[in-house]
C-alpha cells in the first residue's frame, strides 16, 4: 500500500522519524505552517521558519527519499498581536511562490476571538485573491464546534473560494456532518488527547462514509506519532474493512484533494 503524511510537522521531528516513516513506506509528507510551541515575536522569525518549511526541510526529507510539501500561514495562536499579524502577511505572498508551497495553511481558530478571525478573515482575502487552496486549523475541546461553525461561515462569504478545495482538519463526531453538508473535505487528526485516535476515526468513516475525507498523525513537539495513519490502517483492517477502503482514506482521497495543487505531483 502506497503511503502519505498529509498533515505533519517534522521541523519538530527527528531524522529517526523520516526514517522510520520511509521504512513504513511513505512516500511524501506535507507540513502546513504552525505554532511551534513558542511565540517568534517578529516578522524576521516567521521568515526564518518558512524559509525552514521551504528549503531545510525538503532536503531533509530527501535523505529519506520523501518529497516533502509545505503550506504557508500565520497561525491562530499567535493573532492576537495585530501588529506582527500584518507584518507578517506582507511577506507570506512570497513564500506562497515557491516550488513546494501547496496554499495557505492552517489557517483557523484556537480561542475564538476577535483578533483571531480578523487575522482569518486576511488569510481568506488572500486565498481568495491569489486562488490559493485553503488548510484550516479547527479548535480544541469545548469551542471546537461553534470555532468550525465560524471558520466556515467565513469562508463562505467569499464566493471566489471553492470549498472542493478548503480541507476542514482536526474534525471530529460533532463537526464532520456539517462539514461535509457545506461541500469542504474533512480532516481527521489521530492525535492521543485533543482530536482523535485512530479507533475513533475510524468509528466516524463508519459513521460518515469516506468520501472527501482523510486520515492524518499532525505530529508535532507534544505526545504524538508520525505512524498513527498505519495504526489506523490496521484497526480498519482489523474491523473487515477491504484493503481498497484503507487506501482510499490513507492514498487516494489526501492525493485526489492535494492533487488540485498544480505542484503536487506524485
Amino acid at each position: 500500500m502506497r503511503r502519505i503524511e498529509p498533515h505533519i510537522h517534522m521541523v519538530t521531528r527527528t531524522t529517526d522519524d523520516y526514517e522510520a516513516m520511509a521504512r513504513a513506506g511513505f512516500e511524501v509528507v506535507v507540513e502546513p505552517a504552525f505554532w511551534a510551541g513558542f511565540d517568534r515575536g517578529t516578522s524576521r522569525g516567521f521568515a526564518d521558519y518558512y524559509h525552514q518549511l521551504t528549503v531545510a526541510e525538503p532536503a531533509r526529507a530527501a535523505i529519506y527519499g520523501l518529497k516533502h510539501y509545505t503550506w504557508i500561514c500565520l497561525n491562530p495562536k499567535e493573532a492576537e498581536d495585530l501588529a506582527l499579524a500584518e507584518d507578517v502577511l506582507q511577506i507570506i505572498p512570497d513564500f506562497l511562490d515557491r516550488d513546494n508551497v501547496l496554499g495557505v495553511g492552517e489557517i483557523g481558530l484556537n480561542k475564538n476571538s476577535r483578533n483571531e478571525l480578523a487575522v482569518l478573515e486576511r488569510h481568506i482575502e488572500l486565498a481568495d485573491q491569489r486562488g490559493e487552496m485553503i488548510l484550516v486549523h479547527t479548535p480544541h475541546l469545548e469551542d471546537k464546534r461553534k470555532g468550525t461553525l465560524m471558520i466556515m461561515d467565513a469562508i463562505c462569504n467569499h464566493s471566489g473560494i471553492d470549498r472542493g478545495r478548503v480541507i476542514i482538519d482536526h474534525a471530529e463526531e460533532h463537526t464532520v456532518g456539517e462539514i461535509k453538508d457545506r461541500g469542504f473535505w474533512v480532516g481527521l487528526t489521530l492525535y492521543p488527547t485533543t482530536k482523535c485516535t485512530p479507533a475513533r476515526a475510524v468509528d466516524i468513516i463508519e459513521c460518515y462514509g469516506a468520501d472527501r475525507t482523510w486520515m492524518a498523525s499532525s505530529a508535532d513537539w507534544g505526545p504524538s506519532d508520525p505512524l498513527n495513519t498505519v495504526n489506523a490502517g490496521l484497526e480498519m483492517l482489523r474491523r473487515g474493512h477491504p484493503q481498497a477502503l484503507v487506501q482510499r482514506v490513507l492514498w487516494d482521497n489526501p492525493v485526489e484533494f492535494l492533487s488540485q495543487s498544480p505542484r503536487f505531483k506524485v
